[in-house]
């Protein structure tokens, strides 16, 4: 029996809070948050090499920055116009692979991504009107048309949650606590994720089946007093998972 191995593996100094992937070059940027520091960084990985594109990288506002979204080797990034408040302002368009500035629009914001370019709008002008905009160089071409500009999918997969007596006797690699499975089914594989108990507080784990066999086997978080939700995603064959809300695995199914 061969037993799988990360092919990427990475340890932040902070949260990890926020990843979005680039179908287009499986580029995949996350956002980390240091609350000590009150401190935001991004990193890019490659979902193809297990390469660390750039790490740490910062914008000027220290805290108060995230990430929109990444496509065609474009990382968008954002600011917030208050800590308490979800609203966001400004757009800052970044190399995805290398973090240079491509350009930036402080009047703008984003909305969402659609097949014909990024919707996004003047933050001075209400109501909200929603125009097109180029990703890689930030010029608006026209007013966005709900009909024609379809919100862009991509090829993410969360995993099912099913109760634990879905299962057959004997097929989880352990008893489940709670009652709960969130489990995937891809290339002859089994992803699973679920709880035990263990001395009063709780452990999540993360197992790889193939058959009757446990291929892959991580211990994700220990010591915790609730339920957590799903660790992990499937991008095409690449299964991420978060560990210790600190760690980024990805094995190649």
């Amino acid at each position: 029996m061969t037993m799988l191995q990360p092919f990427l593996s990475h340890r932040f100094n902070g949260t990890v809070w926020r990843l979005e992937i680039d179908d287009l070059t499986d580029t995949m940027v996350v956002e980390i948050r240091d609350e000590t520091e009150k401190q935001t960084s991004f990193t890019s990985l490659s979902l193809q090499t297990g390469k660390v594109n750039f790490t740490g990288y910062k914008t000027p506002e220290r805290w108060l920055t995230g990430i929109e979204c990444v496509h065609d080797n474009v990382l968008l990034l954002h600011h917030y116009h208050h800590e308490s408040g979800p609203e966001h302002k400004a757009i800052i368009a970044l190399d995805a692979t290398s973090a240079a500035e491509l350009w930036s629009n402080y009047g703008l914001a984003f909305d969402h991504l659609t097949i014909n370019g990024a919707a996004v709008y003047n933050t001075n002008l209400q109501p909200k009107k929603l125009m097109l905009a180029d990703i890689k160089t930030g010029a608006t071409k026209s007013s966005y048309n709900i009909a024609t500009d379809k919100p862009l999918e991509n090829n993410i997969v969360i995993p099912e949650m099913a109760p634990a007596a879905q299962f057959a006797p004997g097929s989880l690699p352990a008893e489940p606590y709670g009652n709960i499975v969130h489990y995937l089914d891809h290339n002859n594989y089994r992803i699973v994720s679920l709880h035990t108990q263990k001395n009063g507080l709780l452990q999540q784990h993360l197992f790889v089946i193939t058959g009757a066999d446990v291929v892959y086997r991580d211990l994700l978080n220990t010591g915790i007093q609730k339920l957590q939700p799903e660790a992990f995603v499937l991008h095409k064959n690449a299964l991420i998972y978060i560990k210790n809300r600190n760690e980024i695995n990805v094995l190649d199914l």
